[in-house]
C-alpha cells in the first residue's frame, strides 16, 4: 500500500473509534441519568456497527480524506427520550457534552501515549517531532511507526470531532446546550435551522471551522513538544 492509503486507512479506523466512543458516551450519560432508550437498543458499545451512518459516517469522511481536509462526520444519532430525564434541562445538557468531552478524554489519552513514546528513545523522540512537524516521523522503519501514526490521527481526530460537535448548530451537541438558554419563539426557529444550517457550516465555513479547531490542535501539539 501506498503511504497515502496508509494515511486514510489510520484516519478512518481513528474515526470509526471516535464516533463509537462518542455515542457510547452519550447512550452512557443519558442512561445514567434515568432515560434507558439507547442501552436498550445497544448503543452503549464501541463496535461502530451499532453507530453507522451512511452518509455521516462513510461517504462524507471518505471524501474529506480524499481531499485532504480534516475528517468531519457524524454517527447516527444517539436516540434520547428526555421525558425519562430526572431534571430534564441539565440532564439534557450533561448527555449532550458528554460526547464531546468523551473525544477530548481519548485525545488526552493519545497524547499521553505519544509523549511516552517520545521519551523512550532519541529514536521515539525523532518519530513524534516528525508527525508534529506534518511529516511521518522520520522513522518508518521503526517498530513504533504504525503505533504513533495510529495515536497521532486518534488525538487529531478527536479534538476536531470534539470542537465540532460543540459548535451551536442543530443538530449538533452545542445546539442542545444553547437552546435551553433561548426563549420559546426564538428556540422553534433555531430547532427548525436543522440539518441545512449544518451543511453550510461544513460546505461554506471552512475558515471559520478551521479558526475554530486550530488553537485546539495547536495546545495539544504544543503539549506534545514539552515532553
Amino acid at each position: 500500500m501506498t503511504p497515502r492509503i496508509v494515511e486514510i486507512l489510520y484516519q478512518m479506523i481513528a474515526f470509526l473509534f471516535a464516533i463509537s466512543v462518542h455515542e457510547s458516551a452519550h447512550a452512557w450519560t443519558a442512561s445514567r441519568c434515568g432515560d434507558p432508550t439507547a442501552r436498550m437498543l445497544g448503543r452503549v458499545s464501541l463496535n461502530p456497527i451499532r453507530h453507522i451512518d451512511l452518509f455521516g459516517t462513510i461517504i462524507l469522511p471518505l471524501v474529506a480524506a480524499l481531499s485532504h481536509i480534516p475528517l468531519l462526520g457524524w454517527a447516527k444519532p444517539t436516540p434520547v427520550d428526555p421525558r425519562n430525564f430526572r431534571n430534564p434541562m441539565l440532564d439534557d445538557i450533561l448527555t449532550s457534552v458528554a460526547g464531546p468531552v468523551s473525544n477530548f478524554i481519548v485525545a488526552t489519552g493519545a497524547l499521553l501515549l505519544l509523549g511516552a513514546i517520545s521519551l523512550s528513545s532519541i529514536s521515539g523522540r525523532t518519530l513524534v517531532m516528525g508527525l508534529v512537524a506534518g511529516g511521518d516521523g522520520g522513522g518508518s522503519d521503526s517498530a513504533l511507526a504504525p503505533v504513533a501514526m495510529l495515536l497521532f490521527e486518534l488525538m487529531f481526530i478527536n479534538i476536531v470531532l470534539a470542537v465540532f460537535n460543540l459548535i451551536p448548530v442543530p443538530p449538533l451537541d452545542g445546539s442542545h446546550v444553547l437552546r435551553h438558554f433561548l426563549p420559546d419563539s426564538a428556540r422553534m426557529v433555531f430547532d427548525r435551522i436543522g440539518f441545512f444550517a449544518l451543511l453550510a457550516l461544513v460546505y461554506l465555513g471552512g475558515g471559520l471551522l478551521s479558526s475554530l479547531i486550530r488553537p485546539f490542535v495547536h495546545f495539544y501539539l504544543s503539549m506534545l513538544v514539552k515532553f
